[in-house]
């Protein structure tokens, strides 16, 4: 690590560590009481109410102005506590703060009990509403990285440039665990295991909350959404799923269960259903587990129109009074309606009518109240200089830069192709080439990301890193290669035969949410045929893939002599892909996903072995198959890696114990390096079926050519747990599998 590095991270290291020393005396629990029992039910409900920015906004020659008679309307007459979201776009921290301290000015001025206002946000990949702020990759990149520390410094950075803003309420991180590939929100969780979703979620919020929210650098997170959001069994978002209990508890609960220990302040509920019941409609989710079994203390908010759903879409209320009383009663605290006040309306007549008590009024309330005052609110309600001036650091973008590298996983490397050199001719080419929204992805600038305009002039295309870097010998064709623009063969074709490599930067265009829905994971049928048509130079070929969610790319690979996984890499994407093409940096991306082969096989790495099993009757054969394009867990690098024979403190692991697992690893090639070391366990015969192996441990180590490295890995009993018929975790007595990569050894639980 040289001096430069060394400093960029001290001064993110001050960022996350050191604002405790700000921190502010929470005020006693019984203020609380006193405010609430001096507000009306119509207050109550009011801060129970959370609207979208347009009620109260309009925008007037792309500047946002906030509608004075709509703003008294939504905080004086209807007493609501929280606004969210933007109206199309990203703001200037400026703007960000002509529209919030207004607001906060009004409620603190002409409410009768200035409760604090607060404003909520989705900075799901960095500030990605606000100008100026750093965008990093993806969750899915984030968990290809395997960093830890990294992935904190980020969350950190996103707190910092979210409060800059004036907004102390951030909607992430997302800790549905990622395991249908086709969902379009694949890209923001962490992947399809449970370990590294919890491990990498925390790591997030630990950057986001940082300890202590009061303080002017840090904003509270929210576990999103629960539960078992991401297997829509359509694979399309916001629809039914269908997961037995002991999966649930199994694969999607952990994560949400360690973060409800690390102390997150608030929770958004799965806008979908489980076997038949709508998440937010149910109480025993909500309630029981989350409340009782799980034991969290914080806000439990909907997500977008939620409520109304249970009517509309639903179908389990005759009237959006009955899906107030469905939700309210489940556990609901916070509604984004986001649109009006019928949620607001139909709660107050519920209490009114002796449906629902005031006390359960009360609890939300309560919670919401102790929310505002862990932020700081009560204390600082207005622009904090703390945070202002610590809006823009270049260590900021050194961060970005870093999970970028670390994040591009080398999926193929035929004949050492990469590294590029300078005295090769490089085609740069494919849709994806010249365009920032495919660096991106969703959330960038705008809900979809999609809007190539609204891209910061200062960030770099692909092509353009190339320009920059390398202008003597590259070469550009930047044709659409889309349907409706159709592409010049001609030019292209002479523009490859000119070239010695050609990268074809390609992939899938941005989106969000629902606009993301697709049929299946097919690769786009333009891009399929160019590639197959530029294979027909023989020059040899790199894709570089853009993307939220792995698309299929089985037709296409045998013509790649490379494969590079970008992700949604961000901001400083474009020069991290360089400088993995170039050599700059050594690629240790490692895949958090199982990379299908094909759309109709869509299998996680910890599957069970039926799943693999082939039986022919005539004449009999019985085999098992397992055959991804990309294997959980694989990434390539320019170096080579071996390991020792696995070494264990002792053979048996008795009660409560522990025991430890040792391997070295040595660099055994001519570059420097990092690698990935993961520990898998698998249960031989158990209770309820085992996966094929799950992974319990795994640390990123950096090694110089030829170093050597011994990583020791801890396991207790509760590593080889599993949740059995009676829904309760428990480790069978018996002999465990225990392998890191080729290597493997058996211990034995009594």
């Amino acid at each position: 690590m040289n001096k430069k590095q060394l400093l960029w991270i001290l001064s993110i290291g001050t960022i996350v560590c050191g604002i405790s020393c700000t921190k502010t005396e929470k005020p006693a629990a019984d203020a609380i009481e006193k405010i609430i029992s001096e507000m009306s039910l119509e207050e109550k409900v009011g801060q129970m109410t959370n609207l979208t920015l347009a009620t109260i906004a309009n925008e007037v020659d792309s500047t946002v102005v906030v509608d004075t008679a709509k703003l008294n309307d939504v905080i004086l007459k209807h007493h609501v506590g929280s606004i969210q979201n933007v109206l199309t776009h990203a703001y200037t921290l400026n703007e960000w703060h002509s529209i919030i301290e207004p607001i906060q000015k009004l409620t603190l001025e002409k409410t009768r009990h200035k409760i604090p206002f607060l404003y909520c946000i989705d900075a799901v990949h960095g500030a990605n509403y606000v100008y100026g702020a750093t965008i990093f990759p993806h969750n899915i990149g984030l968990a290809a990285t395997r960093n830890r520390t990294l992935v904190k410094e980020a969350g950190a950075i996103t707190a910092v440039q979210t409060r800059a803003a004036g907004i102390r309420y951030n909607f992430a991180p997302v800790l549905d665990v990622g395991r249908n590939q086709l969902w379009s929100r694949f890209g923001e969780t962490f992947g399809e295991d449970t370990y590294i979703a919890t491990e990498m979620g925390l790591a997030s919020i630990r950057g986001f909350e940082g300890g202590d929210v009061s303080s002017p650098l840090h904003v509270a997170a929210c576990m999103k959404h629960f539960i078992g959001y991401s297997v829509p069994q359509n694979g399309k978002d916001r629809a039914p799923a269908y997961i037995p209990e002991i999966i649930l508890r199994e694969h999607f609960l952990p994560s949400f269960k360690a973060a409800v220990n690390e102390g997150t302040h608030t929770l958004m509920v799965n806008s979908g259903e489980i076997n038949g019941t709508p998440v937010h409609a149910s109480k025993y989710l909500l309630t029981d587990v989350l409340r009782t079994e799980l034991g969290f203390k914080g806000v439990v908010i909907t997500d977008w129109l939620d409520i109304l759903k249970l009517k509309e879409r639903h179908q389990v209320a005759e009237t959006h009074k009955d899906a107030v009383y469905l939700a309210v009663t489940a556990g609901i605290d916070m509604c984004i309606v986001p649109f009006d006040f019928s949620f607001t309306d139909d709660l107050i007549a519920l209490v009114k009518e002796g449906r629902i008590s005031e006390e359960r009024i009360n609890e939300s309330v309560r919670r919401i109240l102790q929310l505002k005052k862990d932020l700081g609110l009560f204390e600082h309600p207005y622009l904090e200089e703390q945070a202002v001036k610590a809006f823009s650091d270049q260590a900021y973008s050194n961060t970005a830069l870093q999970l970028a590298r670390e994040s591009v996983t080398l999926l193929k490397n035929e004949n050492g192709i990469l590294p590029l050199t300078d005295k090769q001719k490089i085609l740069v080419t494919g849709p994806f080439a010249n365009t920032l929204s495919e660096l991106h992805g969703a959330w960038s600038y705008s809900w979809q990301g999609n809007i190539e305009r609204l891209y910061p002039d200062t960030l770099n295309t692909i092509a353009e890193v190339f320009k920059k870097e390398t202008p003597a010998t590259s070469i550009f064709d930047l044709s659409a290669w889309t349907k409706s623009n159709g592409w010049n063969k001609g030019a292209l074709i002479k523009a490859a035969r000119a070239a010695d490599v050609l990268v074809v930067c390609a992939g899938e265009a941005a989106y969000a949410e629902t606009p993301g829905n697709i049929p299946d994971l097919a690769f786009d049928s333009v891009q399929v045929e160019v590639i197959k048509e530029l294979s027909k130079t023989g020059k040899p070929i790199v894709l570089v893939l853009l993307e939220g969610r792995p698309r299929i790319i089985r037709e296409i690979e045998p013509y790649c002599n490379a494969v590079v996984l970008a992700y949604w890499p961000g901001a400083q994407g474009a020069q991290a892909i360089y400088d993995v093409l170039y050599g700059r940096y050594n690629p240790s991306g490692k895949l958090p996903f199982t990379y299908p082969r094909y759309s109709g096989t869509l299998l996680t790495y910890d599957h069970k072995l039926l799943d693999e099993a082939v039986e022919i009757v005539e004449p009999y054969q019985y085999f098992y198959e397992f055959n991804p394009q990309y294997a959980f867990g694989y990434g390539l690098s320019y170096t080579t890696f071996s390991y020792s024979a696995l070494k264990i403190s002792s053979d048996t692991l008795v009660a409560n114990d522990s025991l430890t697992v040792s391997i070295t690893v040595t660099n055994t090639g001519k570059l420097d390096g990092q690698e990935v070391v993961e520990l898998y366990s698998r249960d031989l015969v158990a209770s309820i079926t085992p996966s094929v192996k799950r992974l319990r441990r795994f640390e990123k180590i950096a090694l110089h050519a030829g170093e050597s490295k011994t990583v020791d890995f801890v396991l207790t009993k509760a590593d080889l747990a599993f949740v059995g018929q009676d829904l309760k975790t428990v480790t069978e007595q018996g002999a465990f599998e225990i392998s890191i990569q080729k290597q493997k050894t058996t211990i034995y639980y009594k």
